[in-house]
């Protein structure tokens, strides 16, 4: 059994700007495995219009709490390219990493 951590990151998109969202994404899905992401997956909700999903594994809780701080900036060059498309901006990047129990 490995101590990774699977993770959750929800947010809702702005409508007129789903292009551009979709377009940015392409470069933060490119960066992740830099920060030690695997499995990564990025999926659209089917019955809540604009509203995404990234799933990924990460190996441990400090690269967890790094890459949700990193990811809930506005500083980060190619991180923040999607805050200014999220209805709410950083405060409604909603994240939750949890342990396998089996």
């Amino acid at each position: 059994m490995t101590d990774s951590l699977q993770i959750f990151m929800e947010y809702k998109i702005k409508q007129e700007n789903l292009k551009e969202y979709e377009q940015a994404m392409e470069d933060i899905l490119a960066i992740l495995p830099e920060y030690e992401a695997t499995n990564i997956q990025w999926f659209v909700a089917s019955d809540q219009p604009f509203l995404y999903v990234e799933m990924f594994e990460l190996p441990t809780k400090a690269h967890y709490h790094v890459l949700k701080k990193l990811r809930r900036s506005t500083d980060h060059a190619v991180f923040s390219k999607i805050v200014p498309f999220i209805e709410g901006g950083t405060e409604k990047i909603h994240c939750w990493a949890f342990h396998a129990k089996a």
